[in-house]
């Protein structure tokens, strides 16, 4: 067996690792690189490593766009083998892989008015709606826990890793060995999902991400805590308080724990909206699997009903709605995705409001390096939006404990817990800094040869 990585390598995005056996060729995750907009508008529009025909499966761990965004461009160019997930991530895929599509088309849109004005050539989005549709025919869904066959010669076995709906770890036995793909492994303890499954068959190679490897996140308990006073500052200074989330998982939690707050009394009654067509759609889609909730949620359900809606809230849809929100000065509260300020209608609430000293941009959610959001939190000024310069003046602030990603200490404990030391472990899925730090951490504990792979190199496994 080979094991190539050809994208999570070094970096937090464009997960695709492509594992190939005697007789195939199965790809781990098929994600949009983010970044520099240039190069990673390169970097998916290639596909660099990868033969689209030659693919017999796609393994999909979850639903967000860095692990699923380039779906519909491999199908476009010919891919035709299954597309596995479990059920709660093929409906989280049919809305985010959509709704990817649109934002492509809308934001080439937008800035085409500008160069065709310019006299320059314009842009083609990544894929098209069609793209997109045509994608989800190939998808295949199953439970968690439940061993089946992929092919003659694979199985499959998905663990819940509690990272956000529907996530999951995907154990392959393939050659008589098993090799464990962490995907996003979540953390115990945190608000709606199960804690992350232990693993219960013997692990030979593990793929394990490192976005978090050098760091320790903030104490779960004080998630609530900060997240009242970044709110009750801002509302004191009569500003809004402008959030970039991610829509799937970040915005959920969000909201529930804006909602628990209310109920105490612990922060203003300012109104709270959620701008993003796709994060409405995500929590429709979290409606629908309560089995994938944990015991504190159910019973919230019971005593509280809707986890995600409250007298405050407001789901946004439509365009000239979002815009409305720019022409009112009273406080308020606006989630809008993305969750790494690179494109969709954040961008337009950064615009109207990151030069207002009242206003405040927090971030719950990691930022990857040359995005917008790590930008404005490491203080760059001014920072471009929709190509033009904008001075930051609003406050920026961030809560890590709302991070879905394990940090360094809970990634170690993942490993420890296993059933038996793997042979070779892989350490993607983290900046250089940060899974470097981790393979050196992983050495303290493990004998396992421990490799933090370059992006397209490749491996044999026996």
């Amino acid at each position: 067996m080979r094991l190539s990585f050809h994208g999570a390598a070094r970096t937090v995005t464009g997960s695709k690792h492509l594992l190939e056996t005697g007789n195939r060729q199965i790809l781990v995750d098929c994600g949009l690189f983010q970044g520099k907009r240039k190069e990673a508008f390169e970097m998916n529009r290639r596909l660099e490593g990868i033969d689209p025909e030659a693919v017999d499966a796609v393994l999909l761990t979850h639903a967000h766009i860095d692990h699923s965004g380039s779906i519909p461009t491999l199908v476009s160019r010919g891919f035709e083998g299954d597309i596995v997930c479990t059920h709660a991530t093929r409906d989280l895929a049919n809305i985010m892989l959509r709704d990817s599509a649109h934002i492509q088309e809308f934001d080439v849109a937008y800035v085409n008015k500008k160069r065709i004005r310019s006299g320059k050539n314009p842009f083609e989005p990544l894929y098209t709606m069609d793209d997109a549709i045509n994608a989800l025919q190939y998808f295949v869904s199953y439970n968690y826990n439940r061993l089946f066959a992929l092919h003659d010669d694979i199985k499959l076995k998905f663990y819940d890793a509690g990272h956000i709906l529907g996530s999951a770890m995907i154990m392959v036995q393939a050659e008589g060995k098993n090799i464990l793909f962490s995907g996003d492994l979540g953390r115990k303890n945190l608000p709606i999902l199960r804690d992350p499954d232990s693993i219960d068959l013997p692990v030979d190679y593990l793929v394990i991400e490192s976005t978090y490897g050098n760091r320790l996140h903030d104490d779960i308990e004080n998630m609530e805590k900060e997240l009242a006073a970044v709110i009750t500052r801002t509302v004191k200074r009569n500003g809004k308080v402008i959030v970039p989330s991610f829509s799937v998982g970040r915005t959920q939690e969000l909201v529930y724990a804006l909602h628990r707050l209310f109920l105490r009394n612990q922060i203003p009654d300012v109104p709270v909206f959620v701008d993003s067509p796709l994060s409405v759609n995500a929590t429709s889609v979290f409606r629908l699997h309560a089995e994938c909730f944990d015991r504190e949620t159910h019973d919230f359900l019971v005593r509280e009903g809707d986890p995600f809606g409250f007298d405050s809230l407001r789901y946004i849809q439509h365009v000239e709605d979002s815009k409305k929100l720019n022409d009112t000065q009273d406080p308020m509260i606006i989630i809008s995705a993305s969750g790494m300020a690179e494109a969709g209608r954040i961008l337009h609430h950064l615009k109207n409001n990151v030069e207002d000293e009242r206003n405040t941009v927090l971030f719950v959610g990691f930022q990857a390096e040359n995005t917008l959001g790590r930008k404005i939190l490491t203080g760059e000024s001014p920072v471009k939006i929709f190509g033009e310069p904008y001075e930051v003046h609003a406050e920026v602030a961030r809560i890590e404990s709302f991070s879905a990603h394990a940090d360094r200490d809970e990634l170690l404990g993942f490993v420890r817990g296993l059933k038996q030391e793997p042979e070779k472990i892989f350490v993607v899925h983290g900046e250089e800094e940060s899974a470097l730090a981790f393979a050196e951490s992983l050495g303290e504990i493990s004998k396992a040869e421990i490799y933090v792979p370059e992006m397209g190199e490749s491996f044999e496994l026996n």
